[in-house]
């Protein structure tokens, strides 16, 4: 049967990074290609000990169906740890709970853009935002990034140049796939730009709680007084990415219609791990917590950076990122980056994601892949690396 797609998915991709994946199955790869947290970083054992304690006492609480706006005692918690962090204003904003960000994401473009509309967004950028975006058919606009955040006088000029610009999406923190991270002063100019132009702020910050070099820099959010900054977080770098727990923090209005599209999406986030995320946030200590994953994250990717100095083709450009999951490295003008992360992998069995899958259109052009240091274990870090950095010395020297 010849199967007619809508025309909302019909030039839907499946994501690269999916598709490199596979070959990781191969006996004897080494992938950098994953985005997961690092398996010495989830607290399985107190997870556990929740788990068995509600399951002992409230079964009925974890196994029954719940309200869509998300178990109210983890909403109020993280209110409140919003509040703290003036990212939560009672007069102006409310809280759900999300299946992930992502679908966060996704609700906040489906409520708030038609058809033909613009988004503008990083370019490169994360992969599952761009592809939920690109389900509604919107007008999707990328502008490059540079060390500090995106490029400002050109997104001022994509605002001028495209018509009904609604929603900014911004990874402002150790930005999927780069690790760059927005300055102070460009998160400020870009929330001027906001109310200049009267267009809404998608801020997406998965990776926040992972800094371990330099100064917290305060949200976006922090800055938003007129209801012009949608903020997403999850437990999926923190916790459990398959919890598949987020959160949105947003305008009261805007909310309530995310309540309506939710309903109809999923009904609720899953009840048991929203409340073992209530339980776990409110019964340790959170910044000692925090200090861990850091303390894990640091390691790991001065691990990866050191032997990247050491061992690839001084040719190679590479981002050093004081937080997140994420190295962003650029091979020589003329290369094909295409080729490179093929041969990479069919013939060095090491795995990398090409750039290709962050970018915004088609006809983007980029000569840079995606390093994760997360989830290889130490040995594989300094192995991949030292044998990715001969494939490089023997291709650039």
């Amino acid at each position: 049967m010849n199967y007619k797609f809508s025309d909302k998915v019909s030039g839907l991709q499946a994501s690269a990074i999916r598709e490199i994946l596979k070959f990781t199955s191969e006996p004897g790869v080494i992938s950098f290609a994953a985005g997961n947290p690092a398996p010495e970083a989830f607290p399985s054992e107190k997870v556990a000990e929740l788990s068995a304690e509600l399951l002992a006492n409230e079964p009925i609480l974890a196994m029954q169906y719940s309200i869509t706006e998300g178990y109210p005692p983890l909403r109020n918690a993280l209110k409140d740890d919003m509040a703290s962090k003036k990212c939560f204003n009672a007069e102006i904003d409310e809280l759900i709970i999300t299946s992930g960000a992502q679908q966060g994401n996704e609700l906040a473009c489906k409520v708030l853009l038609n058809e033909g509309d613009t988004l503008i967004c990083e370019a490169p950028s994360f992969i599952g935002s761009i592809n939920a975006f690109k389900s509604y058919n919107v007008n999707l606009v990328g502008v490059e990034l540079e060390n500090d955040g995106i490029n400002l006088e050109k997104l001022e000029e994509a605002i001028k140049s495209n018509k009904n610009v609604k929603l900014l999406y911004l990874i402002p923190n150790f930005q999927n796939p780069t690790g760059l991270t927005m300055s102070w002063e460009k998160r400020k100019a870009v929330y001027e730009l906001a109310k200049k132009y009267d267009f809404i702020i998608l801020e997406d910050n998965p990776y926040g709680a992972l800094r371990f070099e330099g100064e917290d820099i305060p949200a976006i959010k922090t800055l938003d007084t007129e209801g012009r900054v949608i903020y997403t977080g999850t437990f999926s770098k923190i916790l459990s990415p398959g919890f598949r727990t987020g959160y949105v923090s947003a305008p009261k209005e805007i909310v309530q219609k995310i309540i309506v599209c939710k309903q109809v999406s999923d009904v609720h986030s899953n009840i048991w791990a929203q409340v073992i995320c209530h339980r776990f946030m409110t019964s340790i200590d959170m910044d000692k917590h925090y200090a861990q994953l850091s303390e894990i994250y640091k390691r790991k990717c001065n691990l990866m950076l050191s032997k990247i100095e050491e061992c690839f083709s001084k040719k190679i450009e590479y981002t050093r990122p004081e937080g997140g999951l994420f190295i962003w490295c650029t091979l020589p003008e003329g290369c094909d980056m295409i080729e490179f992360c093929t041969k990479a992998v069919s013939e060095y069995k090491i795995a990398v994601v090409p750039g290709t899958a962050f970018c915004i259109s088609e006809n983007d052009k980029t000569q840079s892949f995606r390093l994760n240091f997360s989830t290889p274990t130490d040995e594989q870090i300094i192995k991949g690396i030292e044998i990715l950095g001969k494939m490089t010395k023997d291709m650039f020297d």
